[in-house]
């Protein structure tokens, strides 16, 4: 099998991951990228496996954190936006996305979305708001589409503008799950002037034989399979959107204006786009 169908391979998990700590987990495996201690002998063996073949993976990781605080800065500071829905949130560290927004809008609102248990074990961590705002945290898979949206309307007003963050997130949903469409109908649901965030695993970003010694190394090590996609692949979630400025950009290179972007040469892709 070639580098470019492993890269579109992927496997389809729907419902909560089992807790495994024999086999890597991307939640955990991002944590120890980014100094986190809430990772197991697994995860670790495994991504420094993959960090031999591509030292740069760690930068990716720093520099789709920093995406993250800079995003939410632009979007409450500049945007307006006063409501997030932040799927696919990962394991809690510095400068979660209510911490960000609520830090420029004490009144900001923040539903976190995950369908992972070691999430689910920090979910206290995530609760933490100021007294203006809201921070909310529920277990769904991404994939359940219908669940999310009348969860969020028990917390949100969908009838006010939204952001929408799912960063490194997509990568992990393959071709066969339909991840434009599941796009599509969480966008459908918001009201014009809401706001799509969205950082993604790039395959045009690194070489051929970087891409294949990933994919051969991850094999039967991690519980998902990613999805790269290339810059044209990531621009089609965007349809229906305008793009903020500097619009589709390797993240490390999105607004550096606005907080730290990382140290350069990040194999991911980012963009800001406002619903029509």
């Amino acid at each position: 099998m070639s580098t470019g169908e492993k890269a579109q391979r992927g496997t389809s998990t729907t419902g909560p991951l089992p807790f495994d700590t024999t086999m890597a987990n991307q939640a955990r495996v991002y944590d120890y990228l980014l100094g986190g201690k809430d990772n197991y002998e697994a995860d670790r063996v495994a991504t420094d496996q993959v960090l031999k073949i591509w030292p740069g993976m760690a930068a990716t990781a720093r520099a789709n954190r920093a995406f993250l605080s800079r995003a939410v800065r632009y979007l409450t500071a500049e945007a307006g936006i006063r409501q997030f829905l932040d799927i696919g949130t990962g394991i809690p560290t510095a400068g979660n996305t209510h911490e960000v927004a609520q830090s420029i809008a004490p009144d900001a609102r923040v539903l976190y979305v995950d369908y992972d248990p070691i999430v689910l074990a920090h979910a206290r961590t995530l609760l933490t708001s100021s007294a203006a705002g809201a921070t909310e945290y529920i277990e769904a898979d991404l994939r359940d589409t219908g669940t999310i949206l009348d969860r969020a309307g028990e917390i949100l007003d969908l009838s006010r503008p939204v952001a929408i963050t799912m960063l490194a997130l997509l990568h992990a949903i393959s071709d066969s799950d339909r991840p434009y469409a599941i796009v599509d109908r969480l966008l459908d649901a918001m009201p014009s002037g809401s706001y799509l965030a969205i950082s993604h695993g790039a395959s045009d970003l690194l070489d051929e034989q970087t891409m294949q010694g990933i994919d051969d190394s991850w094999n039967g090590r991690i519980q998902q399979q990613f999805t790269w996609r290339s810059r044209e692949q990531v621009a089609r979630f965007f349809a229906g959107t305008d793009l903020a400025e500097p619009g589709l950009v390797p993240v490390d290179q999105w607004r550096p204006d606005l907080g730290p972007a990382g140290e350069g040469q990040a194999a991911g892709w980012g963009a800001v786009g406002r619903k029509r």
